[in-house]
């Protein structure tokens, strides 16, 4: 996982966009009476999307489901003082998915008429033969729990009332400090309708803002030149644009950067890690969470896929995936196949008590669905993946776990990190952190890898701090090609030995 990039797009342009019916523009809730109005969204009724799946299913098969999406993004990038680049783009269609034992058929459409949509049926449903039908005929509406209301949509919102906002994040930065020689900010909205119906009868809807903000900062002192980055996200209308956004950016790139001058490489080897509160949450989600997904352990290629019901770690810890959280970037109000994004405690009292699931691994391991099922969009198959996944609070302060230690490293700020799920190895890269010698935290530290092993490092953990907080940053988690966003968060641990890899 990695965070987001923000300076990828280049030249001045805008996407063209995908030919779609006229949408309906009032605001929608996650309310029963909003359903009509989304199924105008997509221009289809309840009949059309009987007939679809009456197709999808017409050669047998044991489900089906149709995700209807239709998203508004946009990115703005400043660089030399000055907004220069922008993107805009249009997604609209449907993917329709017919599953089989454990097979599954899948096509997608760019456009909702109802031919195109049976003949995407129709090309799915050619993985089923002879199987039993599951079709429900009578539609069952259902309601979700709104954790990110949107009340003014990114869709009517204009450029130029966002350029001001990048604009202050480049003032601000370089009024910070003097040392500061270049700015580059960036700005990522979009708003997403999503329509969901099932062979189940199940019929739902969901709008998903999301909003991401970083600035990357370039500090010069004498012959040494540094950089840091910051960004923030959430799951949030237009209202996620404050200054105290703006500030909150500023002051973190600008402080990570500064202190970078100050940092050496440490000499490497193993030693104690103490991992500070926040985005030191990545060693769950590389190290421990992706192993934790159930298609992995379904498959046998996890490293945990013996271990359900088994004790992994100390009993202090406690680890979870939700999707909850109020406007959190990794929240769902209902997954991408109508589960309801809940709450799922993957490691409690030390136990390995649940693994995340879609509905084919919750079938295969006869449980229900967690509300992990995700996809990057309708161009793509559900798999399990992770919301927001954090440990809970233990019993300790973070200076008392630093003071444990007599030689070690505390680390803070990571930029990415990767995992092989078999054999569990992870590695992050630090970007700084700091020395701890006889207890106190000394010299800063930079750029810098840890390596480990997954269970052993969950295992490894001893001590476990009592200032859990999540990590705002821009998160983006990939799988089997797919990107979706993501967060996660820790209290300050202790993992009593991993590799550094230093000078």
């Amino acid at each position: 996982m990695k965070r987001r990039d923000f300076l990828r797009t280049s030249g001045l342009a805008i996407a063209g966009a995908i030919v779609c019916p006229e949408v309906v523009r009032a605001q929608l809730s996650s309310k029963k009476e909003d359903l009509p109005k989304m199924l105008n969204h997509f221009n289809v009724s309840e009949s059309d999307l009987q007939k679809v799946m009456s197709v999808a299913l017409e050669k047998g098969g044991d489900y089906s489901d149709l995700y209807f999406e239709h998203t508004y993004s946009n990115s703005l990038v400043l660089q030399d003082g000055a907004v220069n680049r922008a993107y805009s783009n249009i997604d609209y269609g449907v993917g329709i998915r017919v599953v089989a034992g454990d097979q599954q058929g899948y096509a997608f459409v760019e456009s909702t008429t109802l031919d195109e949509m049976i003949k995407a049926a129709q090309i799915a449903s050619r993985i089923a033969n002879s199987h039993s039908k599951n079709l429900s005929m009578k539609i069952n509406e259902k309601t979700f729990k709104n954790r990110y209301p949107v009340i003014q949509s990114w869709e009517n919102e204009t450029v130029r009332r966002k350029i001001p906002y990048l604009q202050k994040l480049n003032d601000r930065i370089f009024e910070l400090d003097s040392k500061v020689v270049k700015v580059n900010a960036s700005m990522n909205d979009s708003i997403s309708y999503i329509l969901y119906y099932n062979s189940e009868g199940i019929l739902c809807h969901d709008i998903r803002p999301m909003a991401q903000m970083g600035g990357n900062c370039i500090m010069q002192q004498d012959d040494k030149t540094e950089n840091g980055f910051a960004s923030r996200s959430a799951r949030q209308d237009v209202s996620f644009l404050t200054d105290s956004l703006i500030e909150e950016i500023a002051q973190e790139v600008v402080k990570q950067t500064r202190l970078m001058f100050d940092a050496v490489k440490p000499k490497g080897g193993e030693m104690p890690v103490v991992m500070g509160a926040g985005g030191s949450g990545i060693l769950l989600h590389e190290a421990i969470g992706h192993a934790f997904e159930a298609d992995f352990n379904r498959k046998n290629t996890s490293i945990f896929a013996d271990k359900l019901g088994k004790t992994v770690c100390d009993k202090s810890i406690n680890v979870v995936d939700s999707g909850e959280f109020e406007y959190n970037s990794g929240s769902i109000n209902v997954d991408d196949e109508g589960i309801a994004g809940q709450k799922t405690y993957i490691v409690t009292n030390g136990e390995l008590t649940s693994y995340l699931h879609d509905r084919i691994s919750a079938k295969f391991y006869g449980v229900p669905p967690t509300g992990n099922g995700r996809r990057q969009s309708f161009r793509f198959l559900p798999i399990p993946r992770m919301r927001c996944t954090y440990m809970e609070n233990g019993n300790y302060s973070e200076e008392d776990i630093i003071a444990s230690v007599k030689k070690g490293i505390y680390v803070d700020k990571f930029t990415n990190g990767q995992v092989q799920i078999g054999a569990g190895d992870f590695t992050f890269f630090v970007k700084t952190g700091y020395l701890i010698e006889d207890g106190k935290r000394t010299q800063p530290i930079k750029d810098i890898n840890i390596i480990g092993n997954g269970p052993k490092a969950l295992a490894d953990i001893t001590m476990v701090g009592n200032n859990m907080c999540i990590d705002k940053g821009a998160w983006t988690c990939g799988k089997n090609g797919q990107g979706v966003p993501v967060s996660l968060g820790l209290p300050s641990v202790l993992v009593k030995q991993l590799t550094v890899g230093g000078l």
